[in-house]
C-alpha cells in the first residue's frame, strides 16, 4: 500500500508526573484528517515522567482504528530520541546501553517499538509548555488525569502575567521580570531591586505587573509564591479589617507593598495560580530566567563601578 494512501492522523502526547517519582498522568489529542478530535487520557498511582510520555505515545497509538500515516508531537526529547536514534541500539544488543546496563522501562519500548510496526509515524519535537494550543492540551489532559489543577493557560479572554524574581540574600541585591501576554501579544518589564527581600519583591512586583495594564479585562497572575497567592486571596481581607495587624496583634510584614496590592486588586479582576518549580509554563521559566540575567548584570555593573572608584583614589 502506498503510504500517502493511507489515513493521516496528527498526535499531540505528553505526560505529567509530579514529585517525580510520583503520581503521573498522560493525555493525547488525536486530529485524524477526516473525522472529529478526540482526547485520550488515563493516570497511574507512582511512575515517572519519562515513563508517563512514552505512555502518553502509546496509548495514542493503540486508539487509532487503522493502519495511518502518522505527525506524533511530543515535547519529551527522551522520547524522540529513544524512538530515532537509540532503540535500533538497543534491539541489537538486547535491550542493554553502551555502558551494559538494562534499557530503564524497557517493557514501554518495547510495546511502543511494537505498535510502530502498525503505522508510519513522523515524530516531531515541540517546545513544552509554550504556545501550541494542541501541546498544552495535552498536558493539560495529562495534569488533570494525575489529579493537580490545571492552569487557564489558553483562556483568550483575559491577561495572562507569568512572574519571575531572583534573590541574593548575601549581596543583598534582586530583580523581577513579568511577561505579560494577551492572546498572540507579549510584553516583558522588570527592574532590579536592593535591600528588600524575597517576599517583599513577589509583592512589588505583581503590584507593578498589574499597574501596567491598559485594559480592564480578567487577569491571571502566574507565581511561585504561595505567600503572595495566599496573602492577596486569603489574608488580605483580615488585614485590612484588623487594621493591618496579625490575629496576634502584631504588624503585619510588608504591610506597606500589602496595602499598595490592595488597592491595585480593587480595580482589577485578578486569579493568582501558584506553578509548579519543577514544571513551569514557559513564560514563567522566561521571566525567572530574565530576572536572574537582569540581576547578574546589575551586579556586575556595580563592580565595575566599585573598581573604577578604587583606581581613581590609588596613585
Amino acid at each position: 500500500m502506498c503510504i500517502m494512501s493511507l489515513p493521516a492522523v496528527i498526535i499531540y502526547s505528553d505526560g505529567s508526573c509530579s514529585p517525580n517519582p510520583g503520581p503521573g498522568g498522560w493525555g493525547a489529542v488525536i486530529i485524524p484528517e477526516k473525522g472529529r478530535k478526540r482526547e485520550l487520557s488515563g493516570k497511574v498511582g507512582q511512575t515517572t515522567n519519562n515513563r508517563m510520555e512514552l505512555q502518553a505515545a502509546l496509548e495514542a497509538l493503540r486508539s487509532l482504528p487503522c493502519k495511518s500515516r502518522v505527525e506524533l508531537y511530543t515535547d519529551s526529547k527522551y522520547v524522540q530520541n529513544g524512538i530515532t536514534s537509540w532503540i535500533q541500539t538497543w534491539r541489537k544488543s538486547g535491550w542493554v546501553t553502551t555502558a551494559d546496563r538494562p534499557v530503564k522501562n524497557r517493557d514501554l519500548w518495547e510495546a511502543l517499538d511494537q505498535e510502530l510496526e502498525q503505522h508510519q509515524v513522523q515524530w516531531v519535537w515541540v517546545k513544552g509548555h509554550a504556545d501550541n494550543r494542541h501541546n498544552i492540551r495535552a498536558d493539560e489532559l495529562a495534569v488533570a488525569a494525575r489529579g493537580r489543577k490545571v492552569l487557564p493557560l489558553l483562556d483568550e479572554s483575559a491577561i495572562h502575567i507569568f512572574m519571575g524574581i531572583t534573590w541574593r540574600q548575601k549581596s543583598g541585591v534582586g530583580s523581577w521580570s513579568a511577561v505579560l501576554r494577551y492572546r498572540k501579544y507579549l510584553k516583558i518589564i522588570g527592574d532590579t531591586v536592593s535591600d528588600s527581600s524575597a517576599n517583599r519583591i513577589h509583592i512589588q512586583s505583581a503590584t507593578e505587573a498589574l499597574r501596567t495594564l491598559k485594559r480592564r479585562l480578567p487577569v491571571h497572575l502566574y507565581t511561585s509564591s504561595g505567600y503572595l497567592q495566599e496573602g492577596a486571596t486569603s489574608w488580605l481581607a483580615g488585614w485590612i479589617q484588623n487594621g493591618w495587624l496579625t490575629r496576634e496583634g502584631k504588624k503585619v510584614s510588608n504591610s506597606r507593598e500589602w496595602q499598595v496590592l490592595s488597592d491595585v486588586l480593587a480595580e482589577t479582576d485578578v486569579t493568582f495560580h501558584v506553578i509548579e518549580k519543577a514544571m513551569p509554563p514557559c513564560h514563567s521559566q522566561g521571566a525567572k530566567e530574565i530576572a536572574v540575567e537582569w540581576v547578574q548584570e546589575f551586579r556586575k555593573e556595580y563592580s565595575d563601578e566599585a573598581e573604577d572608584s578604587v583606581r581613581e583614589i590609588i596613585p
